[in-house]
């Protein structure tokens, strides 16, 4: 106080510290402050700082307890990295992990090159010269013999190079090739996944961001495995020149016998080297680990282990029998194999009570769940129509081993799903997709699920809930065991497979999703080709109420002084039914209000909504290309078809089945041949015949498109592709 009295401090600083010894909130917070300043400052310049501390340690010399420090926290810091390693469900939780190696071979290395000066200058001074822990590590492995010293490091030299670190290595470079290979496949997966509405655009960005950050993340364990490698060689030839040079040393400097220059500088030399080569050994296993968890694990090393290994009791009955077998062999230690195989059979039926016991919950939690439903009252009441059920508008039904799928508490993706396939299909057709019902059924198979609409079944699959389906998109590089399947919503080949093996399938030019994701793509592709049916006179008038907020005299002067309500449904739906969005309602009613009073014929006015939509079509089938490829029939085969049509009459084309057999073969091959060449398939006739063709080939040759010739936008230009009815083919459609 007296040296504190002395010094003048400004009045305004000693009074506010005055105050805040007499305020403790603004102590409190002061010191809080304080301490919260010092830990981000730390944070930030604390790597800094240690690989500094590193370089200086090669050239400033360092006394023996500074060295025991840190040679202990070496070996802390690397059982640290270890146990973060085992700990780590993915290789990406682990990210920091090449740089954390890199910080650490080279605090490894300056610490050898410290400890090796020590040692060279004051290892005649004994063996505690160069620190208490060189002296421990070198006594206890050596044993008071330099011959097992020395074999015993070259050992664990050989574990370390020969072994760990090699199979580390290659394994880095494997995965750094197999995962730059499969980027393609997993940006594919992610753009199909929400152009099908499953993920949302902050998902999909988040997903890609993961995707590059496993490609670099391997890349670099590619590169810092070379540290392990170098950091094993770099500890043997430090060994000896370690006692090599201290022996030479001792020899001719300090005037110390051959024998006792070996015997000092070889406990030094062994210590300094156990005492490195531990914490790179221990660093070694854990860039083993890393490399080799899988990157869709959602598990510990320890968890997924135990899993792997303890998860089919037949195999532990059959390790238990080979084991009692040897144990009864003469000449065996008849106690340690009857004692394992004993343990083998407990851990077996272990496991298959606990199987048969998820397996019994399941069911009864069905089970339970129908006899909810189906129970009978005590005392029968009266029927009324509250027991008639209503149809589910869209119904999901699955069976009784798909139920985690679909439940909130065992984590089930499949809810997220099918709010995801509703939210795209909404914003895309331009109404709002019904509720989908989900509920179990007992009378599917476990593994069956069956889409319904108002009650009628439009899909139904089997699935693999423990496997991915890998789908071939038409080009892959190999093949991949798994379960032979097609994939429900397009039909094309897949194959069901082991969680285990997706970075394969990715790498061969599989796409591979989950069975949620299958389920949900099925989902959206029935609904997408019966959107027509879920559009009733409900979802019109609900329609027409929220155009009515922005345009009131649009709405009021249609409905009902132009058209009826049931009119204009029947139209939208005609629209849905062609694949025509029905988003840009304005257009829609301005041109039934033109064409409205003219004619009432549903036909006619869907084809006058078509021709005020026909930017918007010729958008969603050529996006923003000015030439329109197309195919078109020859003038005679439509004379022809409005022939027919006239002598058809209202129940449309009178024309004869095998010329109908034909024309759909001859569209069939158009249609092929466009899609071959990456292009969309488009029929363009007179508009007498496009909706009757519309019809025709809608459910035989989904992916041709009929336009009509005034549905062309004036700006854009034709590019006739393919004639239908040419003189080539005319005798093939039975033409003369």
């Amino acid at each position: 106080m007296a040296v504190l009295d002395k010094i003048k401090v400004p009045a305004a600083i000693t009074n506010f510290i005055g105050a805040a010894k007499r305020n403790e909130k603004v102590a409190k917070g002061l010191a809080i402050g304080n301490t919260a300043y010092k830990k981000i400052s730390m944070f930030k310049i604390g790597t800094p700082i240690l690989v500094l501390a590193c370089l200086s340690m090669i050239t400033l010399p360092m006394p023996p307890f500074l060295l025991d420090m840190l040679f202990s926290l070496n070996i802390a810091l690397s059982m640290i990295v270890l146990l973060v390693a085992i700990y780590s469900q993915k290789p990406l939780d682990f990210g920091s992990f090449p740089s954390v190696l890199l910080l650490t071979t080279i605090l490894r290395l300056s610490l050898n090159v410290a400890s090796t000066r020590v040692i060279l200058l004051h290892g005649q001074d004994g063996t505690s010269a160069a620190g208490k822990v060189i002296e421990a590590f070198g006594n206890v492995v050596m044993g008071g013999n330099y011959t097992v010293g020395i074999i015993v490091f070259a050992i664990l030299i050989i574990i370390n190079f020969q072994v760990v670190t090699k199979g580390a290595g290659r394994i880095a470079e494997v995965s750094a090739r197999f995962t730059l290979d499969a980027m393609p496949g997993k940006q594919m997966s992610i753009d199909a996944d929400l152009n099908a509405g499953i993920i949302d655009q902050d998902t999909a960005r988040q997903r890609r961001i993961d995707v590059t950050r496993e490609a670099d993340f391997y890349g670099s364990m590619d590169g810092a495995s070379k540290f392990v490698k170098g950091d094993a060689v770099a500890g043997l030839l430090i060994m000896l020149i370690n006692l090599v040079g201290g022996i030479i040393i001792g020899t001719f400097n300090h005037g110390l016998s051959v024998g006792e220059a070996a015997s000092i500088f070889a406990i030094l030399t062994i210590g300094d080297g156990l005492v490195a080569q531990i914490p790179s050994l221990l660093l070694s296993v854990a860039s083993a680990i890393i490399v080799t968890r899988q990157s869709s694990s959602k598990q510990e090393m320890g968890q997924q282990v135990v899993t792997d290994l303890f998860s089919k009791p037949k195999t532990m009955y059959i390790v238990a029998s080979v084991l009692a077998v040897m144990g009864v062999v003469s000449g065996m230690p008849h106690v340690a194999f009857l004692m394992l195989a004993s343990i083998c059979a407990i851990i077996g039926v272990i496991i298959k009570k606990h199987k048969e016991a998820l397996e019994l919950k399941a069911k009864t939690e069905v089970q339970k769940g129908g006899a909810k439903a189906g129970a009978p009252n005590a005392e029968q009441k009266e029927l009324s129509w509250d027991d008639v059920s209503e149809v589910d508008v869209i119904g999901l039904e699955v069976g009784y081993r798909l139920i985690p799928m679909v439940d909130k508490n065992q984590n089930g993706e499949l809810l997220n799903r099918v709010k995801g396939v509703r939210k795209k299909l909404s914003q895309d057709l331009g109404f709002l997709i019904p509720p989908v019902h989900i509920r179990d059924n007992l009378d599917l198979g476990p593994n069956f699920y069956r889409i319904t609409i108002m009650g009628v079944t439009f899909g139904e699959a089997e699935i693999q809930p423990e496997r991915d389906m890998a789908i071939n998109p038409g080009q892959v590089f190999g093949d991949i065991p798994g379960l032979k399947a097609k994939d429900p919503a397009f039909g094309l080949d897949a194959v069901w497979i082991s969680k285990n093996d997706n970075d394969k399938a990715l790498g061969l030019g599989y796409t591979v999703v989950d069975c949620s994701t299958v389920i949900a793509t099925h989902l959206s592709q029935i609904l997408v080709n019966n959107c027509a049916s879920l559009l009733g006179q409900e979802e019109v008038q609900n329609i027409l109420d929220i155009v009515a907020k922005s345009q009131p005299k649009l709405v009021n002067g249609l409905v009902p002084s132009v058209i009826n309500l049931g009119l204009l449904t029947h139209i939208l739906q005609n629209l849905l039914n062609e694949g025509v969005p029905i988003r840009d309602m304005r257009t829609v009613l301005e041109t039934l209000v033109e064409y409205g009073p003219k004619s009432q014929d549903p036909e006619v006015l869907t084809a006058a909504c078509r021709i005020g939509l026909r930017r918007l079509i010729i958008q969603d089938i050529v996006g923003s290309e000015n030439t329109i490829p197309v195919i078109t029939l020859a003038p005679d085969l439509e004379k022809v078809l409005h022939k027919s049509l006239e002598t058809g009459g209202a129940e449309g084309i009178g024309i004869e089945p095998g010329m109908a057999d034909r024309l759909q073969r001859s569209l069939m091959d158009a249609t092929s041949n466009q899609e071959m060449e990456g292009e969309p398939a488009i029929l363009l006739t007179s508009g007498i015949l496009r909706s009757t063709l519309s019809r025709f080939v809608k459910n035989t040759i989904p992916g041709l498109r009929v336009l009509s010739y005034q549905e062309v936008p004036d700006d854009k230009q034709i590019k006739i592709v393919s004639v239908v009815g040419n003189q080539n083919n005319q005798q093939n459609l039975g033409m003369r």
